[in-house]
């Protein structure tokens, strides 16, 4: 029998594309440069989708929606994120919380962390409380430092009904 408790860890990285929207955790960021990406790239997303898999002992993103598939191309993150939690509740995981961190010069993710931090929430079924979401800079060093891109840290605690 397995544990009642798991946890995941997912990362993501995409380099900014200026002629696409910026969407992190389901939310469009006004004013900044998009990331370049098969779906619509959003990496707080697909960080979240890592852990929740991985949590779970499921393959990662690119088995369940590799960018080789056309299906993908262009993809709302946050349909990609519903078909993951669908597939782990189907296993009888349940969300217990999400930690992420996304680590980039800019945007600021100050102003919009609430409203990435109630979209999280809602699509993975949870509390707002349950979900924090950080923004970090990386210091002016390598790609992330010299703004060409950003990359995304996600935790995540998965447990089985029951388990309390």
């Amino acid at each position: 029998m397995s544990a009642p408790f798991r946890t995941g860890l997912g990362f993501d990285s995409h380099v900014f594309d200026p002629s696409r929207p910026l969407k992190l955790g389901g939310v469009e960021i006004p004013g900044a440069p998009g990331l370049r990406g098969h779906s619509d790239a959003d990496a707080l997303l697909h960080a979240v989708i890592d852990a929740l898999f991985g949590a779970a002992g499921l393959p990662d993103i690119g088995a369940h929606f590799p960018d080789s598939d056309p299906r993908w191309k262009n993809a709302d993150s946050a349909e990609l994120l519903a078909a993951a939690v669908a597939e782990v509740r189907a296993l009888g995981w349940t969300v217990g919380n999400v930690d992420a961190t996304v680590v980039a010069e800019t945007p600021k993710l100050k102003p919009h962390v609430a409203a990435i931090r109630s979209r999280i929430a809602s699509l993975l079924g949870c509390a707002e409380g349950d979900v924090s979401v950080k923004g970090k800079t990386n210091e002016g060093m390598d790609d992330i430092g010299a703004r060409r891109g950003l990359c995304v840290y996600a935790a995540v605690l998965l447990y089985r009904s029951g388990a309390f």
